[in-house]
């Protein structure tokens, strides 16, 4: 009796032993890797999907900067020989310049005329009577009124108005077209590699010498070079 009980007393240690080292049951590992994958891992990319996320960032296209290169200016004269006079001024100074022309809208022109008719001998038939009633009037010999009769062209709206009363009045049915004026104005273009030297020491003295001079920046290619 006493080896048999040594003897299941082994086999209990040797079944003890053989239980620690068996492999998890397969429930026990089913419910490890669903706890895995229940979000312990917030976000996996795969490498070449991550490469590729990359190379369009570096790839996007960037546009161009626009860069406005603007130059120093300096004149604003009606008369270009003024304009002349102070680029000879400056070019005595070593500072080389050029004469340019600006041009911009200015006042408004007012310009009464009769439409042009059928035919050129109708229109002729009708300046002749015009002339013969001492109205000033001439053929307009070009563009969208050609063979129409200009009747004057007035400084002011008022003018004009009255002007086409009188016609109207006279049995004429005068139409009324504007016409903006351009102004011209000269300047001299200090070159980008001289600007250095018309600082404003030097601006001062020419302001003292040219009536109404006056300086700016503006871009470099808005104006153009006179002829």
């Amino acid at each position: 009796m006493r080896w048999l009980f040594l003897l299941l007393a082994v086999l209990n240690g040797v079944y003890y032993l053989w239980q620690q080292q068996a492999p998890l049951p397969v429930k026990h590992a089913t419910s490890l890797s669903l706890s895995l994958s229940e979000g312990s891992v917030p976000d996996i990319r795969l490498l070449a999907e991550s490469s590729s996320i990359l190379l369009r960032r570096e790839s996007a296209p960037v546009g161009p900067a626009v860069v406005v290169v603007k130059c120093l200016f300096v004149g604003g004269f009606e008369q270009e020989r003024a304009a002349k006079v102070l680029g000879r001024r400056l070019l005595s100074l070593n500072i080389q310049a050029g004469v340019r022309v600006l041009s911009t809208p200015g006042a408004t022109d007012y310009w009464v005329y009769l439409a042009p008719l059928a035919s050129a001998q109708a229109s002729f038939r009708q300046l002749k009577e015009l002339q013969a009633r001492k109205i000033a009037s001439y053929i307009i010999s070009q563009g969208d009124l050609a063979n129409g009769i200009s009747l004057g062209i007035f400084a002011r709206a008022n003018v004009a108005q009255d002007a086409m009363r009188r016609l109207r009045a006279a049995g004429y049915q005068p139409e009324l077209r504007e016409l903006a004026r351009a102004q011209r104005t000269y300047w001299v273009r200090v070159a980008a590699h001289s600007r250095h030297l018309a600082d404003a020491a030097l601006l001062k003295r020419l302001a003292q010498e040219f009536v109404s001079l006056r300086h700016q920046l503006m871009p470099c290619k808005s104006i153009a070079t006179t002829l």
